[in-house]
């Protein structure tokens, strides 16, 4: 990168912070380690500002799922069986209340443990 002048080192951050961002897109980085998609039921469930874009990037490369995913107000992205809710954050409002509440139904009885 050859910038002369004051504003290398700004467009070199730039750069940089562009490049780290591209990286850890979930489209692109998520994929390569996915496995093959297990037999049976898959359920997605996330939270977070990133989450959509993982629930895309999953059903990307394992076609729709089941699932539910919490994401901030602005952050959804287009999935086919993932359902995306919006919400408030850092603090929780009464859409992500009820999303974790149906979350919560989704998985029950989806795990079962063996206590002996």
């Amino acid at each position: 990168m050859s910038i002369q002048g004051e504003l290398a080192p700004i467009a070199f951050l730039r750069f940089l912070f562009d490049r780290a961002v591209a990286v850890a897109d979930p489209m692109r980085a998520l994929a390569a380690h996915l496995p093959a998609r297990p037999p049976g039921r898959v359920v997605v469930i996330g939270a977070g500002k990133a989450s959509a874009r993982m629930a895309e990037a999953v059903e990307d490369v394992w076609g729709p799922c089941e699932g539910l995913v919490i994401t901030r107000y602005g952050y959804a992205r287009p999935c086919e069986g993932i359902e995306i809710v919006e919400a408030a954050h850092p603090v929780p409002d009464e859409a992500g209340e009820a999303a974790t509440k149906r979350m919560l139904e989704l998985l029950k009885g989806s795990c079962q443990r063996n206590l002996a």
